[in-house]
């Protein structure tokens, strides 16, 4: 028996799975949804959080730390990508016989069961997308599953589980984890490098993707591509796939016509076989979010949803969580939270920011990863530059240690006039004596820096 089939079996049978990582943003709501059909589910997570205090009002007994006890009685494990062979659950696991499973092997699993499993990937603007995708669903009726690696306003969480026939991931390419994916809809919005603790470089990126769009089923499947990437569009030339394409380029089979963009709104006719699909009105800002919109228009499409549920599901959509997230106030100036922790990604916040003020844009930043930093190091300080005024936090270690020897303080010397913070509470107090009426005010990062953008605004 393969490992998907035997996969399926323990969870059809509803034996007892344990998650390590259980409170992670794609852990969280797979213990749900399992929970919810019926798999009794323990889990482990390094510290206590916000998703594992919901999971434990839930019923899913949650411990804090990673110990071999906590696997006793368990069937099977499912453990998130951070989890590695050193995790002393895993060990446990592995020398007592109890068969291991990756995260994206469960959802993969779990797709199988829905006609459309429509998987959304990229390097940038995954989370968007498929918000974007959801409420599209939930204004067609359409009663989605749902799997987000972000909160969502119009769910109050990150998940849906819906009775519908269509589920939509987010679907991340970090250890290959979507290759483990059946998507019936690919959408690749647009590939850099990035992840390079993992990827070898940008072309061993671009080999994974290729692997990805390669999973869709022949002949029903589709491949959605933004053609105006040229690595996307190199990642899968030549593929065996039906394709389909978005962007701004006139060749696109999707693209955006009448453009207008004014005060943080954009409007767009979506053109499709040289006909209006619909008429866009989108209150995020940025050409990037257009451009996700176009991905997520194309998505609709393929699954015959009308124009005029796009339209209306479109309209309603304002943001997911951290994603350009209006937070308030301080001292006049506006705060706004993003989930950015990459150059490309830092590069259309900018961009959407400078379009819509013309008062200084205040910038704090928390690097993610020792790694990415150091691969990445030009690149962030050349995007960081076009702030008025730059504040770093220390990087976020996540899951690595600091072997490499760096530090937010090396991107500081990078960049002039800039300040490093060793700690968060002093970079709030800068920001806070910084701030005036007409800045805008970023606190940008994977990490835990939006503790400092809650803080100003609840100082304010």
């Amino acid at each position: 028996m393969d490992r998907i089939s035997e996969l399926k079996n323990f969870i059809e049978s509803r034996q007892r799975c344990h998650l390590i990582g259980i409170g992670g943003v794609s852990m969280s709501p797979l213990a749900k949804v399992l929970h919810m059909g019926g798999v009794p589910v323990t889990g482990s997570d390094i510290t206590e959080s916000d998703a594992v205090r919901d999971l434990r009002a839930q019923g899913i007994p949650v411990s804090i730390g990673h110990r071999s006890e906590n696997v006793l009685g368990a069937a099977y494990i499912i453990r998130t990508a951070a989890a590695r062979d050193d995790n002393p659950e895993v060990e446990y696991a592995r020398d007592n016989g109890i068969p291991i499973f990756e995260r994206a092997e469960a959802w993969g699993v779990l797709m199988r069961r829905y006609k459309n499993a429509l998987c959304i990937s990229g390097t940038h603007g995954k989370t968007t997308t498929t918000s974007m995708c959801t409420h599209i669903l939930m204004a067609a009726d359409a009663d989605p599953t749902v799997m987000i690696g972000g909160t969502l306003a119009l769910l109050h969480a990150g998940y849906r589980v819906g009775h519908g026939d269509t589920i939509v991931l987010e679907s991340c390419e970090y250890y290959n984890s979507f290759l483990s994916f059946s998507p019936t809809i690919a959408v690749i919005l647009d590939i850099e490098a990035d992840h390079l603790d993992f990827f070898k470089d940008l072309e061993d990126v671009k080999k994974s993707f290729r692997a990805f769009a390669n999973l869709v089923p022949v002949p029903e499947g589709v491949v959605i591509a933004n053609i105006d990437d040229e690595n996307t569009m190199d990642a899968i030339d030549g593929i065996r796939r039906r394709v389909v394409t978005f962007g701004f380029s006139p060749r696109a089979d999707i693209r955006a016509r009448n453009l207008t963009m004014a005060g943080g709104v954009s409007e767009f006719d979506v053109v499709y076989k040289m006909k209006t699909y619909c008429h866009v009105r989108l209150s995020i800002p940025g050409l990037h979010n257009v451009k996700n919109a176009l991905a997520a228009a194309a998505a609709a499409i393929e699954l015959g949803i009308p124009g005029e549920a796009v339209a209306r599901g479109l309209e309603a959509f304002h943001g997911a969580a951290r994603r350009f997230e209006y937070k308030g106030q301080v001292n006049g100036a506006k705060v706004y939270d993003d989930y950015a922790h990459h150059p490309g990604e830092l590069h259309a916040l900018l961009d959407a920011v400078h379009d819509i003020t013309d008062g200084r844009v205040l910038l704090a930043f928390q690097p993610h990863t020792y790694s990415r930093t150091k691969a990445l190091f030009n690149e962030f300080a050349e995007q960081l530059k076009r702030a008025d005024k730059v504040y770093l936090a220390e990087i976020y270690a996540a899951r690595e240690t600091n072997t490499i020897g760096i530090s937010s303080a090396d991107l500081a010397a990078a960049i002039p006039g800039s300040t490093f913070c060793p700690t968060l509470p002093e970079l709030a107090d800068r920001l806070k004596q910084e701030a005036r009426p007409g800045d805008t005010v970023l606190t940008v990062g994977a990490g835990n820096i939006y503790t400092i953008c809650d803080k100003l605004v609840e100082k304010s």
